[in-house]
């Protein structure tokens, strides 16, 4: 053992930080967990939002839009799930081929960057409504321009994660083919770029500009009643409780994880970091992947709690399945 600890040594002074093995066990059991509840839950409740959204067509807002759009990426998102699944209970193995590994990490981060630009989208059409109730500028093309929004943020997700079809791909590790997340090894200093403006363009820039939001909006919804308009009081309490959501998944999901993964590029681009130590901040950062993948499941909760036809149309049902299973509860002791 001590043999190949000092080869191992060795072999990291002579070829770089490529030789850097990680011990990783946390991951069979932190990542599928959580792709687990992820997918169990977050399947059923987008699919529910999208059927909803559909049966309501005649009748969309621009909020609603929006949303759907949102639940569309989190469901794409969701499905690719099990591959993940087996992956990290199979420690790592991934026998799917090049191709799908590019592309299990592109819709990772086309869901990820697409959820956050279509918040933000959301909080702007917030915005609007509270802190400019009366102006028409933006109403004019309706639900037309708001379609118009939704293909520009797709086009701009998917031209961003575009690269990760260039950069992400399977490798070899222990005699077992893998999938790398970011970049192989060996492409950490041409990956660290794209992944820096990534993060600035596709995390800091929207983040900011919904902290701009919302902070407008604090103004307006922190006055007395009295001096508020009665469009605006109306729209009070709905905005408050999307402010509340939005701040949750951000919270959760995404600073967290983009903060990790900024400093592990840093890390992992330097030549000097020993290897322990960029284990250290690659376990940090793979830590909060999984639950970044959690907004799959925040979103719709965002939904329910913005939406009052979705909430009462579900209370409905849920009462009328009440009210039969009682009916056939009383039948069947009846008799």
């Amino acid at each position: 053992m001590a043999g190949n600890t000092t080869m191992a040594n060795l072999t990291a002074t002579n070829t770089g930080r490529n030789s850097c093995t990680y011990h990783e066990e946390f991951k069979q059991v932190l990542l599928p967990l959580v792709y687990s509840v992820v997918f169990v839950v977050g399947l059923p409740l987008n699919a529910v939002v999208i059927g909803q959204i559909w049966l309501a067509r005649k009748a969309l807002s621009r909020n609603t839009i929006y949303m759907l759009n949102l639940a569309v990426a989190d469901l794409l998102y969701v499905c690719s799930l099990p591959l993940l699944i087996y992956n990290y209970t199979q420690k790592d193995y991934w026998p799917f081929g090049d191709f799908t590994c590019k592309f299990v990490r592109f819709q990772f981060y086309t869901n990820l960057h697409g959820s956050i630009f279509f918040l933000t989208c959301i909080s702007v059409q917030r915005y609007l409504g509270i802190c400019h109730p009366l102006a028409s500028w933006h109403k004019k093309k309706g639900k037309k321009l708001t379609w118009l929004v939704c293909a520009a943020v797709w086009f701009i997700v998917i031209a961003q994660c575009l690269p990760t079809f260039v950069f992400a791909s399977t490798g070899t590790q222990r005699n077992r083919t893998v999938c790398y997340d970011l970049s192989t090894p060996d492409r950490s200093a041409a990956y660290f770029p794209y992944g820096i403006t990534l993060t600035f363009t596709g995390f800091l820039l929207p983040f900011v500009a919904i902290l701009a939001c919302y902070c407008s909006m604090a103004r307006i919804l922190c006055q007395k009643d009295e001096l508020i308009g009665l469009a605006v009081h109306k729209r009070k309490d709905k905005a408050v409780r999307m402010v509340i959501i939005v701040v949750i998944v951000f919270s959760i999901s995404f600073l967290p994880f983009h903060l990790t993964k900024t400093i592990y590029l840093i890390v992992r681009s330097s030549p000097v970091l020993p290897c322990p130590a960029l284990q250290a901040f690659a376990i940090a950062y793979k830590c909060t992947r999984p639950f970044a993948s959690m907004n799959s499941v925040l979103d719709p909760i965002l939904f329910y709690f913005t939406q009052r036809k979705f909430r009462e149309s579900t209370r409905y049902l849920l009462d009328k399945m009440s009210s039969k299973w009682r009916h056939d509860h009383c039948i069947t002791y009846g008799s």
